[in-house]
């Protein structure tokens, strides 16, 4: 019985020595990791692609149209485009052109007076 007793007690205190271990983990970054992610920033930001203009007019006019697309178009980011002397709705961002297509048919039926572009550069 005392051995019994004992063999307990021990298993019980190593059980508990076992669970009190701790261990410490250090994750080491490559310093080319922030220099490519630079580049390939750099190379998405001046890649062509396809937007869908919905409207232009003031800024109000412009704040106004924005908030409808965000409602009905949840999924694309519309965007507030400043283009001397009108603000411009921008909806989606595709650099493909059967998908760019066919959002515009969809947003069209919604936005009639809207038109498929291809902004030279991404940073307007």
């Amino acid at each position: 019985m005392q051995k019994l007793i004992f063999t307990s007690v021990f298993i019980l205190l190593l059980s508990f020595k076992i669970q009190a271990q701790q261990g410490q983990v250090s994750i080491e970054e490559d310093p080319q990791i922030k220099r490519l992610l630079a580049i390939y920033k750099d190379a998405n930001a001046n890649a062509l692609y396809y937007t869908i203009q919905i409207g232009f007019g003031s800024y109000d006019a412009a704040e106004e149209l924005k908030q409808e697309a965000s409602i009905a178009f949840p999924e694309y980011d519309p965007k507030i485009v400043f283009d001397s002397p009108t603000y411009r709705v921008h909806v989606g961002k595709f650099t493909d052109r059967l998908e760019a297509e066919k959002k515009f048919l969809e947003v069209r039926q919604q936005f009639p007076g809207a038109l498929l572009l291809r902004p030279e550069t991404a940073n307007r």
